[in-house]
């Protein structure tokens, strides 16, 4: 039984998706040749997506345009939000704490959706906000799980800020103990009688995607309550792994630290 003859929708979102898969900016007879499309036939498309803002063309090569990136940004927030949103509130359920969602932007972290119990109403959900690496334990998560050659920008406002980079204290030393035990943990660094503990959730590739963490007030990490709350933490980041790989139905932590 022979295909159906592609439509010119079906051509446009190959050549979309060819630019995207590109792992280099891509030239006319490339994209052509991997979508199966004669090479005016090819021009002829991108010309328009070019002028949609789809493809940016850049002298004799394309690369993703801004309403390409414009959408999968808000894709990835907005799907990601809903597919979290148990495990937040699985784990902010367990833990009495609030439980926040972050993602890497630009050179710091940003907040993209959080579960706040009423107890802890005095502090700030910080909803919508960036967060730098040096004063908070999401962006720390995150940054700590990136190749050394790649953390450089979110180091950056460290710098500006006179944070020191360098020696026990350092940024540098904390990002590697993350790396090493798996977990950012912050006691009043951005504000004294908050606490915060973070773990990143990765994709199949291992990058990361997005930081889980959980915030209280100091004495909520004192003692045994860390090393259970730790423990609930990576089952709740190990639960939305799964998610995202297509594993499991969404999942939220139970009160024993399992998932469920």
């Amino acid at each position: 039984m022979s295909q159906a003859p592609r439509s010119a929708v079906d051509k446009a979102l190959d050549l979309v998706e060819a630019v995207a898969r590109a792992d280099r900016p891509a030239r006319l007879a490339d994209l052509a040749r991997s979508v199966d499309l004669h090479r005016a036939t090819a021009y002829r498309i991108l010309l328009d997506l070019v002028r949609r803002g789809w493809v940016l063309r850049v002298g004799d090569t394309y690369l993703p345009g801004a309403a390409a990136l414009q959408v999968s940004a808000a894709a990835l927030h907005h799907s990601l939000t809903a597919l979290a949103r148990p495990v937040l509130e699985g784990l902010s359920g367990t833990t009495g704490l609030m439980v926040n969602l972050q993602v890497l932007e630009g050179d710091r972290a940003r907040v993209v959706d959080v579960v706040r119990p009423e107890r802890l109403a005095m502090i700030s959900h910080l909803r919508g906000e960036a967060l730098p690496v040096h004063r908070f334990a999401g962006p720390l998560a995150l940054v700590a799980a990136l190749p050394a050659d790649a953390r450089a920008p979110y180091l950056r406002p460290a710098e500006e800020a006179g944070y020191p980079l360098d020696g026990a204290d350092g940024l540098l030393a904390d990002l590697a103990r993350v790396e090493r035990t798996g977990v950012a943990l912050e006691r009043g660094r951005n504000e004294k009688p908050v606490a915060s503990i973070s773990r990143v959730v990765r994709s199949r590739d291992g990058s990361p995607v997005c930081a889980l963490t959980a915030v209280g007030l100091d004495t909520d990490f004192d003692g045994p309550a860390l090393d259970g709350l730790t423990e609930r933490l990576l089952a709740a980041a190990g639960s939305l792994e799964d998610v995202l790989a297509g594993r499991s139905g969404t999942a939220a932590p139970d009160t024993e630290g399992g998932a469920r």
